[in-house]
């Protein structure tokens, strides 16, 4: 199994920024080739995709964050990690780290059904 743990997460006003950290351990013989994703649970408790790298490292986004976010991975450190700027009101919400060894490719939506393993989240409250 893989274990994920996220932080980086905090309060920061509009137009500010933060990084969020997932780092993987575990069983993480395959991390090169996992996709991976973050994901953003707001108040009413659904889980939207919000950026995903595949197994290629080809990295994909909701438009809602495109030219905003950057998310990255790190595969000698098993850390993938979420660049926000220009952070907005509506970004709040519990940010989870997601991974899956099968997937491959995930679906452009980004969809949280794809992912086998989960961090416990961080949130971040942007005012």
């Amino acid at each position: 199994h893989v274990q994920l743990v996220e932080s980086g997460g905090g309060s920061v006003q509009s137009g500010g920024s933060l990084t969020l950290r997932c780092v993987a351990s575990g069983d993480t013989r395959g991390y090169e080739r996992d996709c991976m994703a973050w994901f953003r649970q707001g108040p009413g408790g659904e889980r939207t995709g919000i950026a995903a790298v595949d197994r290629d490292g080809i990295p994909f986004y909701a438009d809602s964050v495109k030219g905003r976010f950057t998310i990255s991975k790190d595969n000698a450190k098993k850390v993938l990690l979420l660049q926000m700027d220009n952070l907005k009101t509506e970004d709040t919400g519990i940010y989870y780290c997601a991974s899956d060894p099968t997937l491959g490719w995930p679906d452009p939506d980004i969809l949280p059904d794809e992912f086998g393993y989960w961090g416990q989240g961080t949130q971040v409250t942007v005012s």
